[in-house]
């Protein structure tokens, strides 16, 4: 059967989504609420059984082709800018299989792969919904109504699909004690494109540089934060502050290009834990779902596992959707838990709290890169 599907946002997770039911003749409409795909982010990860399902979804090779090294070229650096130590590649990918590549390079993937009868429509957002077993009537921010077989959040961390149907973020929401921020810094694009990153007690500011791009990165410890996701201005002020007694390194020029970038990205580093990500027509794809956080490495790999899982089992199912939800569930859990429970010491790691604690993690990676490299080893 043939159905009418809503996919709420326009990140890897839906994108993916729409691609792998679109291709089944589904009716697909994406709503997504910025006016424009959100092509700004670090380079991400391909990991794991995600790199087979790229595969059967017909991206991989260009995957592969888009490649790129950021982690790999990644360095702590001290304040004059000075070598410490790489970032150690053992404690940050947990694959054999790991592909990084610029978050736009993907998009653009999935985008030209979609179906020519794949709805977009930007600016726009679920604004509510009424499941009433046979359908669910949607009425959109923008004051439009419109009658889906099944809606799916792929929204984000912050997923308005979820909070219409599960109830506020705050129930699914363990925070990290960790923010981050990313700002264009164009001037300091490099052909060698190398990834400092240097610390003080609770901060990070790295640079993050792929292709032709570079990125200012600054993550902070931090209680969680109460301020509006949509409030660029109180975004900015937030960060600025975070950094406001540290003027060493490149501060001053990261902090500059927060201050300039129209589409500064920051938000919580924090997982979202749901017992089920089902409710009678409507489910959750990606990080709606199960946000594993950054540290994880595996938020696309997610993803693209979930959306891939979710298709195959409706397709499965004849389009019976309660059986196809709880089998998509009981696939993609093991995935999530396993990403979940990697992000135990990736903060320390990054951010280390303390003065002490970023010198022991100095020493002991010097130490460990210096047997590494011992010739007579």
């Amino acid at each position: 059967m043939i159905m009418d599907i809503l996919v709420s946002g326009a990140g890897v997770a839906g994108l993916a989504t729409a691609l792998n039911l679109g291709r089944q003749g589904h009716r697909i409409t994406v709503v997504e609420h910025a006016p424009c795909f959100r092509l700004k982010g670090t380079p991400i990860d391909i990991r794991g059984d995600a790199v087979d399902v790229a595969s059967r979804m017909g991206l991989l090779g260009q995957i592969r082709e888009n490649r790129v090294q950021t982690t790999e070229l990644s360095q702590f650096v001290d304040g004059q800018g000075v070598p410490i130590a790489q970032v150690p590649m053992d404690e940050i990918s947990d694959s054999d299989d790991d592909i990084e590549i610029a978050r736009e390079d993907l998009v653009r993937i999935v985008i030209a792969a979609l179906p020519s009868d794949v709805t977009i429509q930007f600016s726009e957002s679920v604004a509510k919904l009424a499941d009433d077993g046979d359908g669910v009537l949607v009425d959109f921010s923008s004051g439009a109504t419109q009658r889906f077989d099944l809606v799916l959040g792929a929204d984000g961390l912050h997923s308005t699909v979820r909070r219409l149907v599960f109830g506020p973020e705050q129930n699914w929401l363990r925070h990290l004690g960790l923010y981050i921020a990313l700002a264009d810094l164009p001037g300091e694009a490099r052909s060698d494109r190398l990834n400092p990153m240097y610390n003080f007690p609770g901060r990070m500011a790295g640079i993050a540089r792929y292709k032709d791009k570079a990125l200012g990165v600054l993550m902070f410890r931090s209680d969680l934060l109460d301020y509006d996701h949509h409030d660029l201005d109180a975004q900015k002020k937030i960060v600025i502050d975070a950094y406001s007694e540290e003027r060493s390194w490149k501060l001053p020029e990261i902090l500059d290009a927060v201050r300039n970038d129209p589409e500064l990205y920051f938000d919580s580093v924090s997982q979202i834990h749901m017992p089920t990500w089902h409710r009678g027509r409507g489910a959750l794809i990606g990080d709606a779902a199960h946000c594993a956080a950054l540290l994880s490495g595996r938020g696309t790999s997610l993803a693209l596992t979930g959306a891939y899982i979710l298709a195959e089992e409706l397709q499965r199912s004849a389009d019976n959707y309660a059986t196809a939800f709880e089998s998509y569930e009981a696939r993609q859990r093991p995935y999530v838990e396993f990403a979940q429970r990697s992000v135990a010491h990736g903060g320390d790691l990054l951010v280390p709290a303390t003065s002490s604690a970023i010198t022991a993690r100095n020493m002991r990676l010097r130490r460990s890169q210096e047997l590494t490299h011992d010739p007579h080893l």
